[in-house]
């Protein structure tokens, strides 16, 4: 089963019609898609409460990929508000608590920064992790490519079976050091992700540019690109049970439009979007 859905809700204004609150766009999304990938999550670990409301405001079907705390993957700038990353991986762990009892919970992504790199320290970061967060799923992307480069890339594919971890690839550009390829190699018979991020190579390492976390995801995929994607996801699927795709591309608010298409391609049913406020006149 391949699922096809957006990095977060709040964005994606065409999906939308005039009125419709920010209190309940999730429900008219989870109309569009049956998947999303929860970003806030990043930022700050939401009440147990907010992803409750998450659960009852989308159907029974519906699954969520959560996006783990800056604080768990090393992205964290300034002081941490968890006395240590024990309490730390508590409080998350609470938080999505009632996803899990839900059986809405498809993963929760780790993804680390370019500058984790593939080091004996970080590997054993990573089972600490692991062990920290308990049978829960995990997905595992990496943005250095020395996780991937010679003969790294098997050993790090056989890393991630052993240890448990769901691979996360990425469409990416290739732009360095902090960027990896799109290694198509299924760690988990059961899970896979597919992240499209765009391949704005000239954007992604921001060159000192202010808004480069805008910069980096301006991209709009090409028919002929998603249909590449097309194959790619059925030769997927053979070798695992189910496929969650996020398009992360939505700086220009091309992800929904290109998430629409790619289903579109895989047969699956689309509902259109409303008319926009300029068609009603």
């Amino acid at each position: 089963m391949i699922r096809i859905g957006l990095a977060g809700w709040g964005d994606h204004g065409q999906l939308y019609g005039p009125g419709v609150k920010a209190a309940e766009r999730l429900k008219v999304y989870s109309e569009h898609f049956s998947f999303v990938e929860v970003d806030s999550s990043y930022y700050a670990i939401p009440k147990p409460e907010q992803f409750a409301k998450w659960c009852s405001d989308t159907p029974e079907d519906f699954r969520f990929l959560i996006k783990a705390y800056q604080g768990m993957t090393g992205h964290l700038r300034g002081p941490n508000p968890y006395q240590d990353a024990d309490m730390m991986f508590r409080a998350f762990l609470e938080a999505i608590e009632p996803v899990r009892e839900a059986g809405k919970l498809s993963a929760v992504l780790f993804q680390f920064p370019p500058w984790f790199d593939c080091s004996k320290a970080n590997v054993a970061l990573l089972r600490k992790i692991k062990e920290r967060i308990g049978d829960l799923p995990v997905a595992l992307e990496f943005r250095h490519q020395s996780w991937f480069a010679g003969d790294m890339l098997e050993k790090t594919i056989d890393f991630m079976v052993k240890e448990g971890w769901i691979h996360s690839i990425c469409d990416e550009p290739d732009a360095g050091p902090g960027s990896i390829p799109a290694v198509l190699r299924p760690t988990d018979s059961q899970w896979t992700v597919v992240r499209f991020h765009g391949r704005n190579a000239e954007g992604w390492n921001g060159n000192g540019r202010p808004d480069w976390r805008v910069v980096r995801y301006l991209y709009r995929y090409s028919m002929e690109e998603l249909a590449e994607w097309k194959h790619k996801l059925v030769k997927l699927q053979e070798q695992t049970e189910q496929i969650v795709v996020v398009f992360n591309n939505n700086s220009g608010g091309d992800a929904a439009d290109n998430a629409k298409q790619l289903m579109q391609l895989l047969g699956m049913k689309v509902k259109a979007a409303p008319p926009s406020q300029l068609e009603l006149f």
